[in-house]
């Protein structure tokens, strides 16, 4: 007996007119393009009623492994193969399509989706962003570099003392007014007088036993020993002429400052950087100011200082009075450089922190401010820039020496040097000693 409705033959799995329903897509025509009404089997013995006619169109179907069927083969529990071909995509464009990237992951064709390569893309990421930070800090350093001023030409300093243990920087602040506008003399209490003197001066020695910051008071009693001109090339024979240091920087220069001060101290000044009014203001500026805290207020009409006692944040204008002041202080010209010991310790503690390095925001103005305005010798580089910074940094990190000049009294207005302390000095510098030589 035909158990298939209406005439239908299984013969094959093919109908009347042999064109394959049930069997994937043996025929040229898209299945879901083909009517074919689904029949309902019963479970048990006896007659099956015929199934209610359906609409025309793709015809519902279970989900794949309905009833318990294998793998999804479309089998009933009784062993009667229903006609469905698992995988088929009714309505798909030709015949044997199985399913696009089902739930469990697999492509077309059975084929496993491969797991993303979390070790590979976190190398190439982390090479790129090694590459992109190159770059940047490459670009950086030779922007950076091209803004120093190079103007002072050491090899022009004659007869000098040998080479010692550490480096040792001869930092200069200049009371230049070059690039200041008339507001800004007048804000920051500088005058209008022409050319530069030192307005500040001291030694950095950067060394294995510990960092040494050491002041040298302007009106320090010196030798102008024989030097070279820097402009003429001329030399100029030592006559024993003795003068405030001051007067050898206004005399010829840096060349002949650093020629000075070796000749009066016995040592050897590796590097030289010095930068004027405008500049010094502007870096504090460009940081955000720095935090001191002051023992004692003060108040001065010269430098334009007013000063409370207590911590507090000093701006560029208040800074600059602030390292300029010397008549409201007591010992004058000494105390004077202890303040500016302080500040340039405070400045270089704040600015070389990550919250400034790290911030371009930051860096960036700070960098451009300070070289802009910075005077160094021919062989200064960025590198011995840094070394000079954190080594400021250093003198105030536990190991550091913070001082004036050893004196022993004073020649009419001029400091005497202790020149029995200043040696001791000078030789535990040079040999890489720990310093204990004291100012007093």
């Amino acid at each position: 007996m035909n158990e298939w409705p209406e005439g239908r033959s299984d013969r094959g799995g093919r109908g009347r007119n042999g064109d394959g329903y049930g069997r994937g897509s043996g025929s040229a025509q898209p299945e879901g393009a083909r009517a074919m009404p689904h029949v309902q089997r019963g479970r048990g013995p006896g007659p099956r009623p015929s199934a209610p006619p359906q609409p025309q169109g793709v015809p519902q179907q279970h989900g794949y492994g309905h009833q318990g069927a294998p793998g999804g083969q479309g089998q009933q529990q009784d062993g009667y193969d229903s006609g469905y071909n698992t995988g088929q995509v009714y309505g798909s464009q030709g015949g044997g399509g199985g399913r696009r990237g089902g739930d469990d992951g697999r492509l077309g064709g059975g084929a496993a989706r491969p797991a993303p390569d979390w070790k590979r893309r976190i190398k190439i990421g982390s090479i790129a962003l090694a590459v992109t930070l190159l770059a940047v800090s490459v670009g950086t350093y030779f922007w950076a570099d091209s803004k120093l001023n190079r103007e002072v030409d050491l090899s022009k300093v004659i007869e000098r003392p040998r080479d010692g243990d550490g480096t040792n920087y001869l930092i200069v602040g200049s009371d230049s007014r070059e690039g200041m506008s008339a507001e800004e003399k007048k804000k920051l209490h500088t005058g209008s007088a022409g050319g530069k003197r030192t307005d500040s001066m001291m030694i950095l020695h950067v060394g294995d036993s510990g960092n040494a910051m050491i002041s040298l008071p302007r009106d320090s009693d010196v030798e102008i020993p024989s030097f070279v001109g820097s402009d003429s090339g001329k030399t100029f024979q030592g006559t024993g002429r003795r003068v405030k240091l001051n007067a050898a920087y206004a005399e010829d220069g840096p060349e002949l400052l650093v020629r000075t001060v070796e000749h009066n101290t016995g040592l050897r000044i590796d590097h030289y950087a010095e930068i004027g009014f405008g500049g010094f203001a502007k870096i504090v500026d460009a940081v955000g100011g720095v935090e001191m805290k002051l023992d004692k207020g003060f108040k001065d009409k010269y430098s334009g200082a007013d000063f409370k006692a207590g911590t507090q944040t000093l701006d560029g204008q208040q800074a600059l009075a602030f390292v300029r002041t010397r008549y409201a202080l007591a010992g004058s010209d000494l105390d004077r450089t202890k303040n500016q010991q302080k500040f340039l310790s405070a400045l270089a503690s704040q600015t070389a922190t990550p919250s400034t390095v790290l911030n371009p925001f930051k860096l960036y103005p700070t960098m451009g401010a300070g070289l802009d305005t910075l005077i160094v010798d021919e062989d200064m580089g960025l590198f011995d820039l840094s070394e000079m910074f954190w080594g400021m940094k250093g003198v105030t990190g536990g190991d550091g020496v913070s001082m004036n000049i050893p004196t022993s009294g004073s020649r009419g207005s001029n400091l005497v040097w202790d020149r029995a302390k200043i040696k001791t000095l000078v030789d535990q510098m040079n040999n890489g000693d720990k310093i204990t030589v004291k100012s007093g």
